[in-house]
């Protein structure tokens, strides 16, 4: 693996959200939403993070832009002269302008877009905030960015109520796009659309990333979703992640965590007449206030044994740069998402 091409670098990122009780909020203790995730993102690639609903996702993804505070770790990110800098350190001014580089397409449409302002200022205040246009310019830049998102340049004049929520979403992606990013941090882009839209709205993602150079953090809790748009995919438990890996390798060759081996299971197939092998977890996902010891998945594992009940994997390479937080992992056989014509 050549650093040079890494974009950006997490490493053991966690954020504690306090829980106070108590006539004086006494801090009696936390909520562990990201506790400990590390990956890395090539430059020009799209990273896939996948993981049930609650399992940290949006927190993760918040952190890197500190829209959220982490509590511990560190954020690695290159900038396009070759600069790394750490972004959990940097004051709050030399934060706003790498957020240039950086950018968030979030996941509600519908909430995301003020609905006090056009497309116009929606899309230009990104270039007005970094002092990238003003004027005819800025008009300008904002009638190609919407052209380059399939909306029409009399649109800009228009407010939010006034389009659906594809049209929104492709706002909300010319409004990411407008500083001219490197990294775009993508929260379940598509989750509240209809499936029609949603594979135009992928599509046009995909577009853009061939066009404009870009990078991605895909996040998202459909499985399929994140099949067809990733080169690699990460997956995300109780706050940890517990594989990452190559997107072909990790769905189809060898899942190497009993965690994905279920999700997998769960993709529905395109052909009625195969049988699904449907892994059903047992219990229910622990508290991220009081997280089983050893490893988190243990109690609803059934490869578990005594070792996984009492000490915590670590995320390590078993070979090709897959990496995958199991003690087993290099003697389970798991299955993967059946591959036919």
């Amino acid at each position: 693996m050549a650093t040079e091409s890494l974009i950006l670098e997490v490493q053991n990122l966690k954020k504690y959200f306090p829980m106070a009780r108590g006539f004086f909020r006494k801090t009696v203790g936390y909520v562990k939403a990201v506790d400990g995730a590390s990956f890395f993102i090539r430059e020009g690639e799209t990273l896939g993070l996948v993981g049930e609903s609650g399992c940290g996702k949006t927190t993760l993804g918040r952190c890197i832009l500190r829209l959220i505070e982490p509590t511990e770790g560190e954020v690695w990110f290159q900038r396009s002269n070759g600069e790394k800098i750490e972004l959990t350190k940097l004051h709050p001014e030399a934060l706003k302008n790498l957020r240039r580089e950086i950018r968030m397409i979030f996941q509600d449409p519908y909430a995301s877009l003020d609905p006090r302002l056009t497309v116009m200022e929606i899309v230009g205040e990104p270039m007005k905030i970094h002092g990238m246009a003003k004027g005819r310019e800025l008009e300008d830049r904002v009638k190609r960015l919407l052209e380059v998102v399939g909306l029409k340049a009399q649109h800009m004049r228009r407010y939010p109520y006034e389009f659906s929520g594809g049209q929104r979403q492709r706002i909300g992606i010319a409004r990411a796009l407008a500083s001219d990013p490197r990294l775009i941090i993508a929260d379940e882009p598509v989750s509240a659309l209809d499936v029609s839209v949603q594979a135009q709205v992928l599509n046009l993602l995909e577009e853009l990333q061939e066009e404009l150079h870009l990078t991605y953090l895909f996040i998202s809790h459909d499985l399929s979703v994140v099949q067809h748009v990733s080169d690699r995919v990460a997956v995300m438990y109780l706050g940890k992640i517990v594989e990452l890996g190559n997107a072909t390798t990790v769905y189809y060759a060898a899942p190497k965590h009993p965690y994905t081996e279920a999700l997998l299971s769960a993709i529905p197939q395109a052909d009625p007449q195969r049988k699904l092998k449907r892994i059903l977890l047992k219990g229910d996902v622990p508290s991220p206030i009081q997280s089983p010891p050893g490893c988190k998945f243990h109690p609803r594992c059934r490869y578990a044994d005594t070792l996984c009940s009492q000490e915590e994997p670590t995320l390590k390479d078993v070979g090709d740069h897959h990496y995958v937080a199991c003690h087993y992992a290099e003697q389970l056989h798991l299955e993967g998402v059946e591959l036919y014509d």
